[in-house]
This record gives C-alpha cells, sequence and structure tokens, in this order.
C-alpha cells in the first residue's frame, strides 16, 4: 500500500476549496486523475519497474501506428464512458497505462465479477466525491474555509438587490434552489462576482450562453490548434456532446462557439473536445 494522503491533499482538496473561494466549480476527480493516479502513482509505478498502471473507467487508448501517437477514444458503453475525465493524459501516461474495461459494458463487467466471486459484483455505483462525507459540499467548504464563508448580496440583472447569499461558496450557475429568495416567478444563478461578494441571479433563458472561453487546453496529440475546426463538446461530465468550434485564443487557450446555446457554462468545469470517438 502506497499513501498518497499528502499529496492528495494538496494537489485536490486544497485545489477544490480554493476553486470555490474564486466563484469557480471545480471538478476533483479530474485533478485526481491529473496529479494522483496518472501522477504520483504512475511515477512511483515506474520507480519500482513497473511498466503500467491499470485504471477501471470506461474509455480506451489505441496506439496509430501511422501518426505514432497514442489516441484517447470513448469506452464501448457509450452510457458509461467516463474519456471525459482523462482528456488531461499525456502521450506518456497514456502509454504507460492499461484501460481494460474500456472494451465492455458495465452489465458484461459485472457479468464477470460474479463468475469469479467477487465482492463488489452487485455493489451500488456511487457518483459522490470521495473526500466529502454525505456528498454536502456546503458543509464541508464552511468546515474547511470558515472565514471564507461571507453572506453578500443577491442581485437581479438590473442591479436590484433581491436579498442576501450565504456565501459564494454554496451556489454555482444554473442552481435554482435554496435561494432564500421569493419575488413571484423562478430565477437562476447567472453569475458568481467574486470581486463584490455577489450573486446575480436571472431567468431561465439567462443561464443559456453559445460561448466561452477554456485555458489550460491539453491537446492529447501534442500539435496545438492553429485554425479553426469543428468539434463536438462537453461542457460537464453528464452534458450532450454539442456541435461547436474552436478558434485558437493564444497559448492553451481557445474560443469555444457552440452552435446551439448551453444551458450553465461553469467556470471551473472542463470542457472536453471530441472528433468521432476520439
Amino acid at each position: 500500500m502506497i499513501n498518497f494522503r499528502e499529496v492528495f491533499a494538496r494537489q485536490v482538496i486544497t485545489n477544490f476549496c480554493q476553486e470555490y473561494t474564486k466563484g469557480r466549480t471545480p471538478n476533483p476527480c479530474i485533478r485526481c486523475n491529473q496529479y494522483i493516479k496518472f501522477g504520483a502513482l504512475l511515477k512511483k509505478a515506474i520507480s519500482l519497474d513497473a511498466r503500467f498502471v491499470a485504471t477501471g473507467h470506461y474509455a480506451r487508448i489505441e496506439f496509430d501506428k501511422t501518426g505514432r501517437r497514442y489516441l484517447l477514444k470513448k469506452g464501448y458503453d457509450l452510457k458509461k464512458d467516463q474519456s471525459y475525465v482523462l482528456y488531461m493524459m499525456t502521450q506518456t501516461q497514456l502509454e504507460h497505462t492499461l484501460i481494460p474495461l474500456g472494451t465492455l459494458t458495465k452489465e458484461k463487467v459485472r457479468e464477470l465479477a460474479r463468475q469469479w466471486k467477487l465482492g463488489i459484483a452487485d455493489k451500488a455505483e456511487s457518483q459522490e466525491i470521495c473526500f466529502i462525507p454525505n456528498n454536502n459540499y456546503g458543509e464541508y467548504l464552511q468546515e474547511y474555509l470558515p472565514r471564507a464563508t461571507k453572506p453578500g448580496p443577491i442581485f437581479d440583472k438590473e442591479g436590484k438587490i433581491l436579498g442576501e447569499h450565504k456565501g459564494i461558496l454554496f451556489y454555482t450557475i444554473g442552481q435554482r434552489k435554496r435561494m432564500g429568495i421569493a419575488v413571484g416567478e423562478p430565477l437562476y444563478v447567472i453569475a458568481i462576482d467574486r470581486e463584490r461578494n455577489a450573486i446575480i441571479v436571472g431567468r431561465e433563458e439567462d443561464v443559456y450562453a453559445d460561448e466561452l472561453i477554456a485555458s489550460e487546453v491539453n491537446y492529447i496529440d501534442g500539435e496545438r490548434l492553429t485554425e479553426p475546426i469543428e468539434v463536438k463538446a462537453k461542457i460537464r461530465y453528464s452534458a450532450q456532446e454539442a456541435e461547436a468550434i474552436l478558434t485558437p485564443a493564444g497559448k492553451y487557450r481557445v474560443q469555444v462557439r457552440f452552435i446551439q446555446p448551453q444551458r450553465a457554462i461553469t467556470p471551473g468545469q472542463a470542457v472536453v473536445f471530441y472528433r468521432g470517438d476520439e
């Protein structure tokens, strides 16, 4: 057993909390894959003369002999595909990673587990974040960052104060419930203003947008974007792919313009681009 508690706390938990204080909504599972599983763990494995790290994600790694590069592809079971949370992988990491479940369905995996009499064959699936008890983000953040929980104003789009929020840590783009205001119609969080410690709300149509700027872009094949291209993009793990045009916007930055407006484009989340199953 190898203990990565310290690096996990530093790279995943601390970052998770800091992102919320900045008005962003992070995905710690992506960060864990990047810095723990395919970072610290892979480095340790190689130091022990192991050639590979194996993971249970539903995705595939293939080697393109023509381009002499590794490709990250969707898992065959599209209902369980997890290529989204692996978007940050590098060529070296792909070279030293095994993903045996990528060509199997979830049902087949459970069937094999029963055949091999594994205790997890019928284990319920969990979508919760592993380090947050009961999946209660607000309670965890309040305990971890007690000084950052500062009430502030809730504004409408015109700048009118509608009420007071209990701290920007407790809100995310698109949120409707637990707002603590009553104005006769449903209102949604459409922006989080860290500088003013404010929440801005609007109608449901205000939650939609057709453009974003993505930073820290990882080109798995190593080739940076030099001209606009058509792709399909996902703005969060649970989102449907949407047609979009990518345009270079600087080093490791791209402009993403969607053909159809997307609901609740949220700062801090990852946007992942696909061409076919790649």
